[in-house]
């Protein structure tokens, strides 16, 4: 959350001032979505990766993201003419979908400037949820405590508008990981079992590895065709996958998603999540059915491997 080092500040508070480069510093804020789509919004790296830059002027890349404990994620924060700001985030512990525990070191150019211990919990208040965060922080460098305080503070703000317009679909599907992460990084399995119940795909071309893409057009039963292009960024073999969504070959962006594969008791929790660019896409989706023909597709998936 580091990335966010400059910017307004909103309301937060410090547990004592600074004492020697040492702080403790609180923020709270509640949020329009409910603590399963918070969650995933916090840690998923595909979401992290919308709600990360500060303002348009800055760009965060993500290196590395490995979302698990004892997993780490490393990112650059780049600020035209200005030195790149490395993060590198530790997950200690993930208590789904309550609570995380990460360190954060930060550096330029090869100094570190801060070693922090991160601790968010959610609460679940049904349609919407509070997440409160607390920082404790050691600064190397100077300021980086009023650093923290306008980099979370935006970091929230931005994240709550993030989360409103995130969408979840999860499905525990009765077989091994390898198994559905193979029907789904198939070109051949795919296409078969892709859309709502009734849809089909006509595929003009599909490459399923970071950097590829898939064109293809969605049919609907009464012949109405939806054309789609998913463009993948990050593929991790039996753990997840990130694409970004647009309207048709080359069209306009409407979410940026994921699809992660968790084991569960031998079977497979699958879990989509899509950000939509804008809350209006989110509240039109939503209208149309979405919810639902997601779980559709989901289901499909599952009947594709039972008739396997």
């Amino acid at each position: 959350m580091t990335q966010n080092v400059v910017l307004d500040s909103a309301a937060s508070t410090a547990a004592g001032e600074a004492r020697d480069g040492f702080a403790t510093l609180t923020f709270e804020r509640d949020m329009a979505a409910p603590a399963e789509t918070l969650w995933q919004a916090w840690t998923a790296p595909a979401a992290r990766a919308v709600w990360a830059a500060p303002s348009p002027a800055v760009t965060v890349e993500f290196v590395e993201a490995d979302t698990r404990v004892g997993g780490r994620e490393i990112s650059l924060c780049k600020v035209g003419g200005q030195p790149d700001i490395r993060c590198e985030c530790g997950w200690l512990d993930l208590q789904p979908p309550l609570r995380s525990v990460n360190y954060e070191v930060t550096s330029c150019e090869g100094e570190t400037q801060s070693v922090a211990l991160v601790t968010a919990t959610i609460a679940d208040l049904g349609e919407r949820s509070r997440l409160s965060v607390t920082v404790q922080l050691s600064s190397l460098a100077a300021n980086m405590e009023g650093g923290y305080r306008d980099g979370f503070n935006t970091a929230l703000h931005n994240l709550a508008g993030a989360a409103e317009r995130t969408m979840i679909l999860q499905r525990v599907i009765r077989a091994p990981r390898s198994v559905v992460w193979g029907a789904w990084m198939n070109p051949e399995t795919l296409p078969q079992w892709w859309g709502p119940d009734g849809f089909s795909c006509r595929t003009t071309r599909i490459d399923l590895r970071a950097g590829g893409e898939w064109v293809f057009d969605m049919i609907a039963p009464d012949g109405t065709v939806f054309p789609n292009h998913h463009l993948y960024t990050d593929v991790r073999p039996d753990e997840r996958l990130s694409y970004t969504l647009l309207w048709g070959e080359n069209g306009p962006k409407h979410a940026d998603a994921w699809a992660s594969f968790e084991e569960e008791d031998g079977a497979t929790k699958v879990t989509l999540g899509m950000v939509f660019s804008t809350a209006a896409e989110f509240q039109e989706a939503r209208g149309f059915g979405a919810v639902e023909l997601g779980q559709q597709t989901l289901g499909k998936l599952e009947s594709f491997i039972k008739a396997g």
